[in-house]
């Protein structure tokens, strides 16, 4: 039990999120690639990550960035071979790194086998029964078969030339699964061994709580009946490998006790933490959502997991110079002003606040570098179905996603070769010359050289990661508690200057100390206690 316990990585570990797409582009094509990914472990190694996350790198059409996927046990050519994923695999382990991938449950590409044979096949045959075809409503059934919203805007359903509609919770060109039906969870246990088989550390699982629904009888399609026993049967797969493998659910659920079902001993090992996430730059709002996290976690004895920003979300530096600095995917607005310098220094308080927490902690990547939203994005440029489905009212999330700037003093700041023929398939802003990896390299009080610190020194600390924590007495706009007798955090969210509790050193801090040795405003330190 106690080796079990040992090699259970996942509790503690500091987890980077690479989207592949942007990462880094090893042929030239402008398109990040895994070629690109390779070459760049000696840099995630170098950070101090235990484990990288890829989003989905399956042969797609992309409608959906990568989770509209055509193939589940292949690799999309614009992103290289499954020969080269066996290798990163391989390699990322050698420089200490586990691998994480992706893996899209609810529903798949209108170009997937399976789908294409369903639109050829007749209404109410087999291979219909694999989604959810439905007889229309009305005389001739030309009105949707119910009122049902996407997710992404827009009715759920989409008609067919020969009168029925298929259901898709996000775009129409993903059609959902019918999970009722036992070939559907046959095919996908297939999936999980398929990847597992090829040493993959863990499995990120998307919409993790859609999978169940029957949209005829009911609106409702999150947490309903049956979806556990889903994730009971991938669990009992992934502990028959060794060294053990980690379940990692993507859960939006306003209800913790809910969100703590998944977490079962015998389902999911850790889900993301969306409330924490979602909440605004406000103290006691954020030291609720710790207390609720860490409550609803405690009876499954499950690690919880901390989180500012990924591949949907506005980053942080953006979202936090905002009057409003909460994130929410229905008041996401075009045109919202943001004080970049202040979302940067509260961006940098944040990062130490979250990998101070019990549990683990997820980085999108640029996160390190301060990378701010692309909001000037052309429209022409935009392919996001939420951009697309809202009329262009809502800006969708192509501006997390522009690619990484690396070096140089101009686009595409080395994110391709030197001699590449293409330009990056998202613009990268001129502004970012002084936030490439080149420019912070070895920069004291950069942002790049903040994250190396944190994570120096969190690998370090035997209390940091996974354990317990106590609040110590504070103002209210402040956070500060300690993970055991000899370690503290400090983060001030406040406008005045505030002092820090006895201490013996600062191992790290966002900003400098203020001449008398108060912690500023919007900033955070780790304080060695004794």
């Amino acid at each position: 039990m106690a080796d079990q316990h040992h090699q259970a990585w996942w509790r503690s570990a500091a987890i980077y999120q690479v989207y592949l797409r942007s990462f880094a582009d090893g042929n030239g094509d402008g398109i990040g690639d895994l070629a690109g990914l390779r070459s760049k472990l000696p840099y995630l190694a170098g950070l101090g990550v235990d484990a990288i996350w890829i989003v989905p790198w399956y042969p797609s059409p992309l409608a959906d960035g990568g989770y509209d996927v055509a193939d589940f046990r292949a690799i999309d050519p614009i992103f290289g071979t499954l020969a080269e994923a066996e290798k990163l695999i391989e390699e990322a382990h050698a420089a200490g790194i586990r691998v994480i991938c992706d893996i899209v449950p609810n529903h798949c590409s209108d170009q997937h086998a399976w789908f294409q044979k369903a639109l050829a096949s007749a209404p109410g045959s087999p291979e219909r029964d694999l989604f959810w075809f439905r007889k229309g409503r009305g005389a001739d059934g030309e009105q949707p078969p119910t009122d049902l919203q996407s997710i992404f805007g827009g009715p759920a359903w989409t008609r067919v030339p020969d009168g029925e509609w298929y259901l898709h919770l996000f775009a129409s060109e993903q059609p959902d699964f019918n999970w009722d039906h036992p070939a559907v969870r046959d095919e996908f246990e297939d999936i999980v061994r398929f990847w597992l088989d090829r040493g993959i550390d863990g499995i990120r699982i998307d919409s993790a709580a859609v999978l169940i629904k029957d949209p005829l009888v009911s609106d409702v399609y999150e947490d309903n009946e049956g979806i556990h026993d889903v994730y009971q049967s991938w669990r009992r797969i992934s502990d028959t490998y060794s060294p053990p493998r980690a379940l990692i659910g993507e859960v939006w659920l306003p209800d913790h006790e809910a969100f703590a079902r998944y977490l079962a001993p015998n389902e999911l090992h850790t889900a993301f933490n969306f409330a924490f996430l979602n909440a605004p730059w406000e103290a006691a709002r954020l030291r609720y959502e710790i207390d609720m996290t860490l409550e609803v976690h405690a009876p499954v004895a499950a690690p919880a997991t901390w989180v500012l920003s990924n591949h949907d979300v506005t980053r942080e530096v953006t979202r936090f110079g905002r009057e409003s600095t909460n994130f929410s995917f229905a008041e996401k607005r075009r045109d919202v002003p943001s004080d970049l310098a202040l979302g940067t220094r509260r961006a940098r308080a944040a990062a130490l606040l979250i990998m101070s927490l019990p549990g683990a902690v997820y980085l999108y990547q640029g996160e390190e570098l301060g990378l701010e939203e692309v909001e000037d994005l052309d429209d022409a440029l935009r392919e996001d179905p939420m951009f697309h489905r809202s009329g262009g009212t809502n800006p969708g999330r192509d501006g997390c996603r522009v690619p990484l700037p690396w070096s140089g003093d101009a686009a595409p700041f080395g994110f391709s070769p030197a001699d590449a023929a293409g330009q990056p398939w998202l613009p990268q802003p001129a502004t970012w010359a002084g936030k490439t990896v080149t420019a912070q390299e070895g920069v004291p009080g950069s942002f790049l050289e903040l994250y190396r610190d944190a994570l120096r020194v969190r690998r370090a600390e035997p209390s940091l990661g996974d354990g317990p924590m106590r609040w110590l007495d504070s103002a209210p706009d402040v956070l500060a508690f300690a993970r055991d007798d000899t370690f503290a955090n400090v983060t001030n969210l406040g406008t005045a200057p505030t002092p820090l509790p006895p201490h013996r050193e600062v191992l790290v801090s966002s900003v400098p100390l203020n001449d008398d040795g108060t912690l500023p405003a919007d900033a955070s330190a780790w304080l060695r206690l004794s």
